[in-house]
């Protein structure tokens, strides 16, 4: 279950997130990469959300700059007739424990990578900002 501004309830200070990629396939399932920690602020903030980046590539062959505008852009929308401003959840988590892949060639080409997420190196401890409909409930 995503942490979506629908809910009701929102996630608090202490509750366990994970960021989570890959996974996909019915019979050859494609390998789960993930970060998981505590949250340590939910909070919300207006975002000008505007059309989605032009990327002239496949989502397979993107950079990991291509990654990071994609997220400084998160929200965004395809349809002109969306762009707004809307309110967004952020969430602070602090990171205990992740998987990346460390080559395209094992695994899906995203936010996560080589022991990263987007351009922060992961370590015990680290606090990463991530839009709060990224991320899923999990047990600490």
């Amino acid at each position: 279950m995503c942490l979506q501004a629908a809910e009701t309830v929102l996630p608090q200070a202490g509750d366990c997130a994970l960021y989570r990629e890959g996974g996909e396939g019915y019979i050859l399932v494609a390998p789960t990469y993930y970060v998981r920690g505590t949250i340590t602020e939910v909070y919300k903030r207006q975002h000008r959300m505007e059309l989605c980046p032009s990327i002239p590539r496949t989502r397979l062959n993107y950079t990991r700059d291509d990654w990071r505008q994609l997220a400084d852009a998160y929200p965004c929308v395809s349809d002109p007739a969306k762009v707004g401003e809307v309110e967004t959840i952020r969430i602070r988590m602090r990171v205990e424990d992740w998987e990346t892949p460390w080559a395209p060639q094992h695994g899906r080409n995203g936010m996560l990578m080589k022991g990263h997420f987007l351009d922060t190196e992961l370590k015990q401890g680290v606090e990463l900002d991530i839009d709060g409909t990224l991320l899923l409930r999990c047990e600490p």
